[in-house]
């Protein structure tokens, strides 16, 4: 069982960046999709991005396109989400996740869960 742990969320001004990092312990890391969501306060989790297994493929979210980009590192089995050009309504926990589907948006496709992140984008 892959466990996941978030890491690199804080406090930021609009228009500054951020690189969370995922860090998921056991040998089947390379087995998953893994992908970022994020919750807003009194708001549903959404879908951000997400990486196939290789690597080679990514996904994004309309809102976060071109401006933030998920990467791995299979030697490490860590997973990255570096966000760049942050807004206020950027502000949310973010959570990785890890599933069996690529291009998969639903908070149900994605079997595993970290415990989430604290971003907060000052305007």
């Amino acid at each position: 069982q892959v466990q996941l742990v978030e890491s690199g969320g804080g406090l930021v001004q609009a228009g500054g960046s951020l690189r969370l990092s995922c860090a998921a312990s056991g040998r089947t890391f390379s087995s998953y999709v893994m992908a970022w969501f994020r919750q807003a306060p009194g708001k549903e989790r959404e879908f951000a991005a997400a990486i196939s297994r290789s690597g080679a493929n990514t996904y994004y979210a309309d809102s976060v396109k071109g401006r933030f980009t998920i990467s791995k590192d299979g030697a490490k089995n860590t997973v990255y989400l570096q966000m760049n050009s942050l807004k206020p309504e950027d502000t949310a926990v973010y959570y990785c996740a890890a599933g069996m589907k690529m291009f998969r948006i639903g908070v149900r496709e994605y079997d595993l869960w970290g415990q989430g992140t604290q971003v907060t984008v000052s305007s």
